[in-house]
């Protein structure tokens, strides 16, 4: 694999979803609604928690993180998706392949990592809150944040410098909407099968264990509160359930799509349209729609723009 970069292929044609032009309107209607309204959901939350002082804590400092993040993995994707829906050859530069590989797994394995972080704060606060303000302070958040886009970005960089190195001599047709690893390998002209072994260890089991380590954690959560109060345990439960959600939707079809060994195309861009557009609308909507400090510091945001649009 080394040698440099024996590509002679200029940019990659992806298949897409459809060629039915009615499917193709549906698609691009329903898709438009979802990154329009995921977009404006994430940065409502994202403003409501810098502007409104009762939201000026670890756990929604973290949250405001979670929608930064997810405003930017559907971005990376779905832009250029909804625009080629209505075009008949639908391509991307080889170099627009790799950068757009490169951020779906920095972001990617930023929100895993963020999602530890998320459980933590949840972990400490039920499990031991008279130190909470004590363990999770600013330092402690700050030093969350640059942990997760450290492995984030090392994450992903250690896969797209085996990917570069490799010989791309045609055909270059991608079965999907945008690109990713384990399609994208399988377009070079080599036996790739260590590569795809190296991709399903990364992402696969990175995927898988930090899934597992997010379980665990709310299952000890969950026993500690019944242990010290039967009736606090429905409380937990309300207070987890969101976080247990977002980390089902985001982990499920990542699991699927990178420990599975028998790809099937169908489900997998099924699975990466999930990924890209659907989760990153849910999250804004889940923590948003249960949590009533959230909903009342939305309340309030919108009052003070009211006021603030009368003076003019």
């Amino acid at each position: 694999m080394g040698g440099g970069n024996h590509s002679v292929v200029s940019e990659i044609v992806l298949v897409g979803l459809t060629s039915s032009l009615e499917m193709q309107l549906i698609l691009f209607l329903v898709f438009s609604v979802f990154y329009v309204t995921g977009i404006l959901g994430n940065l409502l939350i994202l403003l409501t928690v810098i502007s409104d002082s009762h939201l000026h804590s670890p756990m929604y400092f973290l949250l405001a993180n979670l929608s930064f993040i997810d405003m930017w993995v559907s971005s990376n994707a779905v832009p250029k998706m909804i625009s080629d829906l209505f075009k008949e050859r639908k391509v991307i530069s080889f170099q627009g392949c790799v950068a757009q590989m490169f951020f779906i797994h920095v972001m990617g394995g930023t929100e895993m990592i963020l999602l530890i972080a998320m459980a933590l704060d949840r972990c400490v606060a039920i499990c031991r809150p008279l130190h909470y303000r004590i363990i999770m302070n600013f330092r402690t958040c700050i030093s969350l944040l640059i942990a997760a886009w450290t492995i984030g970005f090392i994450h992903s960089l250690i896969q797209l410098l085996f990917v570069v190195n490799l010989p791309f001599c045609g055909p270059s047709k991608l079965d999907s909407f945008y690109c990713d690893l384990p399609r994208f390998i399988r377009l070079a002209c080599t036996d790739t099968y260590r590569l795809d072994l190296m991709v399903t260890a990364n992402s696969g089991f990175i995927s898988l264990g930090t899934f597992f380590i997010l379980i665990v954690s709310y299952i000890f959560i969950l026993v500690i509160v019944w242990q010290r109060s039967s009736s606090g345990l429905s409380k937990a439960l309300s207070t987890l359930s969101a976080h247990i959600t977002v980390v089902i939707l985001f982990f499920g079809p990542c699991i699927f799509v990178y420990s599975w060994p028998f790809p099937t195309v169908p489900v997998d861009k099924f699975l990466a349209i999930f990924d890209v557009i659907i989760t990153p609308f849910l999250n804004p909507a889940i923590y948003t729609f249960r949590n009533k400090d959230m909903k009342a510091a939305m309340r309030r945001t919108f009052s003070q723009m009211l006021s603030f649009r009368k003076l003019f």
